[in-house]
C-alpha cells in the first residue's frame, strides 16, 4: 500500500473513526477487576492517540510529499549503485568534452499522480555517479508553442530539503503553478524545471557531496541529471543557461554546487540556507570534522583558486538564511555576487511558496535564454 495513496488514507482515517467512537460505545460497558477494566480503558485512548498522529502524518506527507514510500520514511531504500572516487570535478577521470560527447540517453517519463500532465518523471541510472533515482521535469507552457519550435530553454534545478522528494517542490512549494501565469504574462523567463531525488542514503542528507565508497550526490546533480536533461530535452548545458535553487538544506546544496561548479551553473537560489553543514543533524559531511571545515560555503568560496563567476540569491529570516547571505557577500569578490534578502515568515513550505515569483525574476535577470 502506497504510502502517499488514497487506500492507505482512507484506511487511516476510517481506524481514526473507530478510535473515536469505540470508546464512546462500550467505556462504560467494560467489565472485570479494577486493573482489567483499567488496562483495557488505556488500551482505547492509546489506540484513539496513535491513529490520530498517524492521521495527521498521512495527511501532511500527502500534501507536502515529504517522504515518496515507505522506503524513504524508514531509509531503506537504496539508490546507490556504486560510489567510486570520481576526483575533484566529479568526472571520473572524464573530460566535460568527453561526457558530452558520450551518446545520449533517451528516457521514458510518465506523467506524476496528482500534479497535471506538465509535470513527468522518469527513473534515471547517474552512469557517472552510480545513483539511481527518480527524477521530475515540468516543461514551460512555451515548450510546445509553434512559435518556440526548435528553440532552446534555460533549465533551473530544484533541490528539496531533508525530508523531501522531488516532488516537494511542486506538490509542497507548487512552483510549477505560480509559475505558468507569470511565464504566460511575461513576467518570468520560461525555464524547464528539474527536480532529481535528493535522499540517496535513507533519511542521511548528503550534503550533495561526493563521498567516495558512499554516495556521489554532487555527481548525480551536478553532471548525470544535467546530461539527462540536454539529451531528452531543447536545453543546453551551457553554464549560463542553467541555475539551481534549493530550500533548508537544498539551498546549501544549490549555493555549493554553484561554488563549485561555475562551469555548469551561473546562478544559485538559496532560500533558508546556511553555510555550515553541521546546522542539519543528519548531515553526513558535518560527521567529519574535517570535512565539515572543508564544505563550509565560506571555506569553499575562499579556497576556490578563482572567485567563480555565480550569482547566488541567499533569503530568509535573520537568523535562517539572512546572516549566512550577508557572511557570503562579505567574502564575495568579483565576478562572484551575492543578494542577501532577508524576509519575514518562519521556515516553511508556505514561507518559500511566497518567494518564488521574486526570486524566478531575479532568475530571469540572471540565467540567459540558449
Amino acid at each position: 500500500m502506497s504510502l502517499t495513496g488514497t487506500p492507505l488514507f482512507a484506511a487511516v482515517v476510517a481506524l481514526t473513526v473507530i478510535a473515536v467512537v469505540l470508546p464512546l460505545a462500550v467505556w462504560s460497558k467494560v467489565r472485570g477487576p479494577a486493573v482489567a477494566r483499567l488496562a483495557v480503558r488505556g488500551t482505547m485512548v492509546l489506540f484513539a492517540q496513535t491513529t490520530a498522529v498517524a492521521l495527521v502524518f498521512v495527511a501532511i506527507n500527502r500534501d507536502m510529499n515529504f517522504y515518496a514510500s515507505w522506503g524513504d520514511l524508514f531509509g531503506t531504500g537504496k539508490y546507490v549503485t556504486a560510489a567510486p572516487d570520481l576526483g575533484a570535478d566529479g568526472l571520473g577521470g572524464k573530460k566535460a568534452d568527453e561526457v558530452k560527447a558520450e551518446p545520449k540517453v533517451r528516457q521514458k517519463f510518465e506523467p506524476v499522480e496528482g500534479l497535471g500532465g506538465r509535470v513527468q518523471k522518469t527513473e534515471l541510472d547517474g552512469g557517472i555517479s552510480g545513483v539511481k533515482g527518480d527524477v521530475m521535469v515540468w516543461l514551460p507552457p512555451q515548450y510546445d508553442e509553434p512559435a518556440y519550435k526548435g528553440k532552446k530553454f534555460p533549465v533551473v534545478e530544484l533541490i528539496p530539503g531533508i525530508p523531501g522528494t522531488g516532488k516537494s517542490w511542486f506538490q509542497g512549494l507548487k512552483a510549477h503553478e505560480v509559475l505558468e501565469p507569470l511565464m504566460k504574462q511575461g513576467k518570468v523567463q520560461p525555464f524547464i524545471l528539474v527536480s532529481p531525488r535528493a535522499m540517496l542514503l535513507g533519511n542521511a542528507d548528503t550534503g550533495c557531496a561526493n563521498l567516495p565508497g558512499k554516495v556521489n550526490a554532487d555527481s548525480w546533480f551536478s553532471v548525470d541529471v544535467r546530461k539527462m536533461v540536454t539529451d531528452n530535452f531543447r536545453a543546453s548545458d551551457e553554464a549560463r543557461t542553467w541555475g539551481v535553487a534549493g530550500y533548508s538544506a537544498g539551498a546549501y546544496c544549490a549555493a555549493k554546487l554553484a561554488v563549485l561548479h561555475p562551469d555548469r551553473y551561473s546562478a544559485a537560489v538559496s532560500l533558508s540556507g546556511y553555510n555550515d553543514p553541521g546546522q542539519e543533524p543528519s548531515s553526513l559531511v558535518a560527521k567529519d570534522p574535517e570535512l565539515r571545515r572543508t564544505h563550509n560555503l565560506k571555506n569553499l568560496l575562499q579556497a576556490a583558486p578563482t572567485p567563480p563567476a555565480v550569482s547566488l540569491w541567499m533569503s530568509g529570516a535573520e537568523q535562517d538564511g539572512y546572516l549566512s547571505g550577508m557572511d557570503l557577500k562579505g567574502l564575495a569578490q568579483s565576478p562572484t555576487a551575492v543578494h542577501a534578502e532577508k524576509v519575514t515568515g518562519g521556515h516553511n513550505l508556505e514561507s518559500w511558496s511566497k518567494q518564488i515569483p521574486q526570486t524566478f525574476d531575479w532568475l530571469s535577470k540572471t540565467v540567459k535564454a540558449p
